[in-house]
């Protein structure tokens, strides 16, 4: 009877995992494609979105595992619906840069879970996405860009980088002035608002 009883435990909880995996996954992507720019510190193409507080919220309810796999599937169905036009290139660095946030920060939030050990996390999530976010679109991100959209000719995007901050000047430099400060600031404001309405909204996913 214990037995039973335990594997029906594990089919229930099972079953409520995936559903709200489900569920934020669906919010994410929703508000992945409303997108806007930070047009004073950084170039167009690069687009500021909300879903990473959805994912942070459920990197805090479910684990460190769950803010990867919701991260996954929410580049995934992105890419159903509107495709790709850097081979798959711009998904892979959203997929990293989203981890290198959420990850973080639901780790230590895992093993410290008050207020203080939330904000211990997202700090660390936010200092996070701007190193790694830096060093992923130096190594892999801006130069794919610039092949893809300006015929492999990198000091287009630089140039743009340049019209924002005159001492932009190479690649380096474009990503220290402008793409360190951007994720910054997505970290920044994800953080912030996952840190007011998790409280809020936490009672509904440990249903």
């Amino acid at each position: 009877m214990n037995e039973v009883n335990g594997r029906r435990n594990k089919g229930v909880f099972a079953a409520k995992y995936a559903a709200k995996i489900g569920i934020l996954t669906a919010l994410a992507t929703v508000l992945m494609l409303f997108e806007f720019p930070l047009a004073f510190v950084a170039p167009p193409f690069y687009e500021i979105d909300l879903s990473e507080t959805v994912i942070l919220i459920g990197g805090f309810a479910l684990g460190p595992l769950a803010a990867v796999i919701i991260e996954f599937l929410k580049v995934l169905l992105n890419l159903l619906i509107n495709g790709t036009m850097t081979g798959g290139v711009g998904e892979l660095g959203n997929f990293l840069i989203g981890c290198s946030l959420t990850v973080p920060a639901a780790f230590i939030y895992k093993y410290k879970k008050t207020r203080g050990g939330a904000a211990i996390g997202l700090l660390v999530g936010t200092v996070s996405i701007a190193v790694l976010g830096a060093a992923i679109n130096y190594l892999l991100l801006v130069p794919a860009y610039a092949k893809v959209y300006c015929n492999g000719d990198l000091n287009i995007i630089i140039e743009m980088g340049s019209k924002i901050f005159p001492w932009v000047k190479d690649l380096f430099t474009f990503v220290l002035s402008c793409t360190l400060p951007f994720n910054l600031i997505k970290g920044a404001i994800s953080s912030i608002i996952c840190y007011i309405l998790y409280k809020r909204v936490s009672p509904i996913l440990h249903i």
